[in-house]
């Protein structure tokens, strides 16, 4: 845990693996919900087969807020269907992943893709998480006001004088 958050959040996340159409892989994987609270199932407990497709409890975080993040939060609140950021990790064995973090900033969502073997998921954000967020852009949020750089003007004189002293133009 960070100590920077302010809030912490306990959560479980669901994922659902099918059986694969590719003859180069069995199964597909991909988180399919995240749920509020704290639960006490093993990880990787199944929840339940569906036919082709099983769901699995992946395990337990901690879904953390930070002040400095909720610009980003309030522009996930404003699509009108905000997401929750899922990162699971492969492990090579059994079981297949290990749940890495669960973010409701997207930008760091985005980052997480970049990493390359990591599965991400964007899922519905639970309404209660909902709640909590918007309390929490309220009660922290931060407006980071736009600043435009200006460019320093070239020291004219400064230069003439220099071209002056390495004699002339070259």
């Amino acid at each position: 845990m960070n100590p920077r958050a302010l809030v912490r959040i306990p959560v479980g996340v669901l994922v659902e693996r099918s059986k694969a159409q590719s003859p180069w892989a069995d199964y597909t994987w991909r988180a399919i919900d995240v749920l509020p609270g704290e639960l006490t199932a093993a990880a990787w407990t199944p929840v339940g087969p569906r036919g082709e497709t099983d769901t699995f409890f992946a395990g337990s975080t901690t879904l953390e807020l930070y002040r400095t993040e909720t610009p980003n939060y309030r522009d996930n609140l404003a699509t009108g269907a905000p997401s929750l950021w899922v990162v699971l990790r492969p492990t090579g064995g059994d079981p297949p992943f290990s749940l890495l973090t669960v973010t409701a900033d997207p930008a760091e969502g985005e980052a997480a893709t970049e990493a390359g073997g990591d599965l991400v998921e964007a899922v519905a954000m639970p309404a209660v998480i909902r709640q909590c967020l918007e309390a929490f852009v309220a009660d922290h949020g931060l407006d980071r006001a736009f600043v435009k750089r200006q460019r320093d003007r070239p020291q004219l004189e400064a230069l003439a004088r220099g071209k002056a002293r390495r004699g002339g133009s070259q």
